[in-house]
């Protein structure tokens, strides 16, 4: 199952503007190394999980992972050959919008030799560029 939120204020929300930097959540809270966003974009939860999925993976379920960023916002769809007008569609999936310099994952337990092949396989399975840091 995907990371989605257990319950919300509003169904819908509007799409907004995705800032530029993120100057609160730009370091290392819990583990020795992570991954950081190097541009702007939206992750969908699967993407989230794929990413989280490889990372465990390569470092053979060994050490800790944190997940820092929560898929929160809703992303609604329109069905295919529909009509303008009619209103705003239904949720599609839940996503994630992630500033540059946003820490997406962190680890510890497990030596530089094995988390950085595994948080680059991770970053792949992102939509967006990542930088690997400790």
């Amino acid at each position: 199952m995907f990371l989605q939120p257990k319950k919300i204020k509003y169904k819908k929300i509007r799409k907004g503007k995705l800032l530029k930097f993120e100057y609160k959540s730009n370091s290392l809270q819990f583990g020795t190394i992570g991954l950081k966003a190097a541009e702007s974009g939206t992750i969908s939860a699967r993407q989230i999980e794929a990413a989280r999925q490889a990372i465990v993976r390569k470092i053979q379920r060994k050490g800790k992972i944190w997940i820092r960023i929560f898929p929160s916002v809703p992303i609604t769809k329109k069905p295919t050959e529909v009509r303008m007008g009619k209103g705003k569609g239904s949720t599609d999936h839940w996503a994630a919008k992630v500033r540059k310099g946003t820490v997406l994952f962190e680890m510890c337990g497990v030596d530089e030799l094995k988390s950085i092949p595994a948080f680059k396989t991770g970053g792949a399975k992102l939509p967006i560029k990542t930088i690997i840091f400790s």
